[in-house]
């Protein structure tokens, strides 16, 4: 049998990786890095790690980061909401989320960017769920009409009666895990249930340079101990919070992230951990974090390199864009970095949907890179040899006066080897003006409307309904706020 081969990238060689990792263990042994949090620095101190109490800086030996690599599983399983389609994260697998925590949505009536509220996240979830080459959902949008002290929970609490998907998200504050885990567990059916089959992954971000904040260590601890896969978010930015060399950033990110995987390990060995982040190459002339720059994404398959050769899972922030519209600059910034994603075999690829720095979410761009993700799909899988011979039978057919069109292998194989594209356009000049002249933008929107109306709202079981309900209005009353936000799609 003629093998296929998975179209693959890499951009540093094995003595470059072997240098990174070399330097940033280094770095964690000699300079250490600073945590903020308690519980971490007496897990260190437990370990025998030598920490200097007075500055809170931890110097992580070599031997504990690599007993704690050892006992890192090397691939996840995340599970949907009824635990009968599960997601392999590790490997070269890919699966794509649309991001998380964007403030603003962009408005298609006036195309302006506005604060998003509750019918904005609820669209988003429903639409995210009923689009089928995003694997992951996330908590992508944070509601304006709530306070922000509920802020996280509110988004995965929708999240999780709107979507049977998996969930990326993350908390704001120390206080926010427990009605999140509680909400988890209440749909999965229990702690142990949840630990077994885990819906969500919590995003936990290090504070560059080489920092683990009192709430980032806490979220690193209280998710190992729930069974919940914590996703390393390190975010380092050339110049101005890490070294402005591609390779000086990759020894920082290393060394960041394997902090947090030891802290992780420390609560609890075994604990899921995915190596991730999200750098970026600081633009010194604007003052800004491009996510669509070359160099990002270089750096993004750098890191992701070195986690392969770690055995630890990969995720990045690629396929977005820092246009603010959906324009030339969103699909070459979009479409460049979800083929580097894939080609570099990222599990966890965040960013379909993104503007404006991650700051931004578009319904219309995340059913256009929805889209670009599919074909990114196709990819992947390489060119196959369907069957023996490849094609030299077909020949002897078409010389005798048939063509390609009519033949079985057509219909056969037309389907399975090709995508085929609801949004780009593929029709003659001719159709396209018949058609009514319409820009993606604008087929992007019809189709989202589409699918918001004809697909039906996918919620759990009215028990789960009320329990998640429960546990967020407690959550709610504990801060003062006497009610949520109608949710018109709870009354349907």
């Amino acid at each position: 049998m003629i093998p296929t081969i998975r179209p693959k990238i890499e951009l540093l060689s094995p003595e470059l990786v072997a240098t990174i990792v070399d330097e940033g263990l280094d770095v964690l042994e000699w300079q250490g890095v600073f945590v903020e949090n308690e519980e971490a620095l007496r897990l260190f101190e437990d370990a025998g790690t030598k920490v200097d109490r007075p500055s809170r800086r931890v110097f992580i030996a070599r031997r504990l980061v690599e007993q704690s690599l050892a006992t890192t599983p090397s691939t996840i399983t995340l599970h949907d909401r009824r635990a009968e389609r599960s997601y392999a994260v590790g490997g070269d697998e890919i699966h794509f989320d649309p991001g998380s925590a964007a403030v603003k949505i962009l408005d298609y009536r006036d195309q302006a960017e506005r604060p998003a509220v509750t019918d904005d996240l609820v669209r988003f979830v429903r639409l995210t769920d009923g689009l089928d080459n995003l694997h992951f959902q996330s908590t992508g949008l944070v509601s304006g009409d709530v306070p922000d002290i509920i802020a996280d929970s509110y988004r995965l609490y929708l999240g999780l009666l709107f979507s049977s998907k998996p969930v990326v998200t993350g908390t704001f504050k120390v206080a926010g895990f427990e009605p999140m885990r509680d909400m988890l567990q209440a749909v999965r059916g229990g702690a142990g249930a949840l630990r077994d089959k885990p819906l969500a992954i919590f995003d936990a971000c290090p504070s560059p340079p080489l920092k683990w904040s009192n709430l980032t260590s806490q979220s690193l601890i209280d998710c190992a101990r729930a069974g919940i896969p914590s996703e390393l978010i390190s975010m380092g930015m050339t110049g101005a919070t890490s070294p402005v060399t591609l390779a000086g950033t990759l020894v920082q990110h290393t060394a960041e992230n394997l902090a947090g995987l030891v802290i992780c390990q420390l609560a609890k060995p075994g604990a899921r951990v995915i190596f991730g982040g999200s750098p970026s190459s600081f633009d010194m002339r604007t003052g800004t974090t491009p996510m669509g720059a070359i160099e990002t994404m270089m750096i993004d398959v750098g890191y992701a390199q070195i986690a392969k050769s770690l055995h630890l899972p990969t995720h990045a922030y690629m396929s977005l864009s820092d246009a603010k519209q959906n324009d030339y600059q969103a699909g070459v910034e979009t479409a460049l970095g979800a083929v580097l994603a894939g080609l570099a075999g990222i599990n966890v690829i965040s960013g379909p949907g993104m503007l404006d720095f991650e700051s931004c979410q578009s319904l219309e761009k995340l059913v256009i890179d929805n889209e670009t993700c599919g074909m990114i799909d196709r990819l992947v899988k390489g060119i196959s040899p369907r069957e023996q011979p490849l094609a030299k039978h077909l020949f002897e057919a078409i010389l005798k006066g048939g063509e390609f069109l009519t033949l079985p292998h057509t219909r056969q194989w037309f389907r399975r080897e090709h995508v085929y594209p609801r949004i780009a356009d593929r029709d003659t000049y001719d159709t396209w003006v018949a058609s009514g002249r319409k820009a993606m933008n604008d087929r992007a929107h019809e189709e989202v409307e589409r699918l918001l109306t004809a697909r039906p709202i996918d919620r759990p079981s009215p028990g789960v309904v009320s329990e998640l309900t429960k546990i967020m209005k407690a959550e709610a009353g504990r801060h003062g706020l006497g009610s949520l936000p109608r949710i018109k799609e709870l009354e349907a």
